[in-house]
């Protein structure tokens, strides 16, 4: 098991109530406070979980200087009242953020019993193979 400081554990709970208020807010229609709330208890939580120091590196580096404009611009977009528009933004940066992570998550989780045939039906083996291709250095 893996053995996790009090400041991460801090963290995941940050992270996780942030996920859940952003995901509690789209269901709302787009609610702009718990968008808010949701978007800073989840880039709180992330600075808790790898450190400071390691999130601005991640954040800020060269390659992911457009990828890191577009997700921080919908969190200030969110923050100031355009809901939908920031969360678009978001997402899309998310997206090109962790464009490296999702052949690694598609490997992993088609070895798992259940997900892994339904990631086999025709129609979704086509869009995951199109997820889950690694075509960019990270």
């Amino acid at each position: 098991m893996i053995s996790l400081t009090d400041s991460q554990k801090i963290g995941m709970g940050l992270t996780g109530f942030g996920v859940f208020f952003l995901f509690f807010g789209m269901m709302l229609f787009f609610d702009k406070a718990l968008l808010a709330i949701g978007n800073i208890l989840f880039v709180s939580g992330l600075s808790f979980v790898i450190g400071l120091e390691r999130t601005f590196r991640f954040f800020f580096q060269r390659h992911k200087f457009k990828a890191t404009s577009f997700f921080l611009g919908g969190v200030v977009v969110v923050l100031i009242g355009w809901p939908i528009i920031g969360v678009v933004l978001e997402i899309y940066g998310f997206f090109l953020l962790f464009r490296g992570f999702f052949p690694v998550a598609v490997g992993f989780i088609r070895r798992v019993p259940v997900l892994g045939s339904l990631l086999s039906l025709p129609g979704i083996s086509a869009l995951v193979d199109k997820i889950g291709e690694s075509n960019t250095m990270v």
